[in-house]
């Protein structure tokens, strides 16, 4: 009977401790007809009140909204057709603006695939409601089950015979998905505080906005 050998693989890069460090869905959210920036100017438009829409700028880019919420109340006026033209102006005008100043480029405002923002969503729906212990539960449970499920997996394919080249193989798919899985969470619980600090300053510390 051959002996088993136990295979630990040292040669699998660092760059998989790393690599969702970039995660970044908020500034997507933000030039979505759903999103918060839209809808801020939905609100300005509804109630009259820019400030509702100059919140999610820096104050350098405010008189800039302001005109352009000046002009589109004043074409909204003439009629039905016009208003829905002069609705789309001030989103993208603020939509556009509010992304130059998070240092990104305006693409054009998007509707969002199902799904596609369906954490920000939520993430939206907790401060509206004023209460996130739910989903917080559900996304600790969700991420403890994650991962848990791919460490069993790699520990079930660690010890292999040295001649079964497709155990081996096995195992270091189960390895690298879980390292990788891994590393992300790591990254991120240990990040987060950092990655948000330079987010804020990006923005005009203090001057500008979050999202």
């Amino acid at each position: 009977m051959k002996k088993f050998n136990r295979i630990t693989v040292f040669g699998i890069p660092m760059l998989l401790l790393t690599i969702f460090a970039g995660w970044d869905y908020a500034s997507a959210h933000c030039d979505t007809m759903e999103g918060p920036v839209v809808k801020a100017a939905r609100k300005a438009l509804e109630t009259g009140d820019v400030n509702h829409a100059l919140i999610w700028v820096r104050k350098s880019d405010e008189n800039e909204i302001r005109n352009a919420f000046k002009k589109t109340i004043s074409v909204r006026a003439i009629g039905a057709e016009a208003r829905g033209l002069a609705d789309g102006y001030f989103f993208e005008t603020l939509v556009r603006v509010h992304r130059a100043g998070e240092g990104e480029p305006y693409t054009g405002l998007k509707v969002s695939k199902r799904n596609e923002y369906a954490a920000e969503e939520q993430a939206d729906r907790t401060l509206e409601s004023g209460n996130a212990d739910d989903v917080i539960d559900r996304l600790a449970e969700e991420l403890r089950r994650g991962l848990k499920k791919r460490f069993v997996d790699a520990n079930s394919k660690k010890t292999f015979r040295s001649s079964d080249v497709v155990s081996g193989r096995e195992f270091v798919r189960a390895y690298v998905e879980y390292v990788h899985h891994f590393g992300g969470l790591f990254n991120l619980a240990h990040d987060g505080n950092r990655r948000d600090g330079d987010h804020g300053k990006k923005h005009g510390g203090g001057e500008g906005h979050g999202h």
